[in-house]
């Protein structure tokens, strides 16, 4: 399928998807050898070596990379965790610290020079942590609840009349079984996904006008095209800083969610 671009008059052409579409390496390397994957890997060694910079030998007083962990640290346990895992919060601190600073780095990655390419902005990432998340998910449920009570607590929530059960059961079966796992994914996905088209139209933009059809009409596009592509690059850190936020949240939500069904 020929990738899709927006064409305008003059041969321009603003990034579609196609943007998205990364070739193996090189001539003769495996299908799954791509930029998205190298950076993935990437990211996932510096957040290894970040942790052991900041953890490897604490100091009763932090500084430098201790400091910054530390914050992190509290950040993702006072925010995260504790309002959803209570007194096991301690306990998935290390899963959940790791999902959100590894999910942060590859979101920032899309606004790095030269790689410029948010890692979550291909699904089967996102589809990965999704599914992690809710495979460990159904196994505390299982384990805590029993088969029988998982699947009752899930489909039939206490302290409703009973004529309702007969519509909320079924939904409440795909809500959680189908609708959860999907929307984990979709929402990092399309967030990221949507945030490089957008830098990436703005960015064609003030280079077309600016170097390539430089007219005075042209030139002032290109400004504002520049312009839109730094206010624009700000607004997607937050967005980046706020998926991964949210994204680690939803995990220590539905992990809560099995431990102590009765909240």
């Amino acid at each position: 399928m020929t990738p899709l671009v927006l064409v305008a008059e003059d041969n321009f052409q603003a990034p579609g998807p196609s943007i998205f579409d990364f070739p193996p390496l090189y001539d003769g390397a495996p299908a799954w050898l791509t930029k998205p994957v190298v950076f993935a890997l990437i990211g996932a060694i510096l957040v290894c070596a970040l942790a052991w910079s900041a953890f490897a030998n604490p100091k009763l007083v932090p500084r430098g990379m201790q400091n910054i962990g530390e914050m992190g640290y509290q950040f993702v346990r006072d925010q995260v965790a504790r309002p959803f895992l209570g007194k096991d919060a301690e306990r998935w601190m290390p899963m959940l610290l790791s999902m959100f600073f590894l999910i942060l780095l590859w979101n920032l990655f899309g606004v790095v020079p030269l790689i410029q390419i948010p890692v979550p902005s291909h699904i089967a990432f996102a589809i990965v942590f999704a599914v992690t998340v809710y495979v460990i998910k159904i196994y505390l449920g299982i384990k805590n609840q029993g088969l029988g009570g998982y699947f009752k607590n899930m489909m039939f929530p206490p302290g409703l009349p009973k004529p309702i059960y007969i519509l909320l059961s079924p939904l409440e079966l795909v809500s959680n079984l189908i609708l959860a796992p999907f929307t984990h994914a979709v929402r990092l996905f399309a967030n990221m996904f949507a945030g490089h088209m957008i830098l990436a139209f703005f960015s064609a933009v003030g280079f077309w006008f600016l170097f390539e059809k430089l007219t005075p009409l042209g030139s002032g596009l290109g400004v504002v095209g520049v312009i839109m592509a730094i206010v624009m690059t700000g607004f997607e850190m937050f967005i980046q800083f706020l998926q991964a936020f949210l994204f680690t949240l939803l995990a220590a939500m539905y992990i809560g969610g099995s431990l102590h069904p009765e909240h």
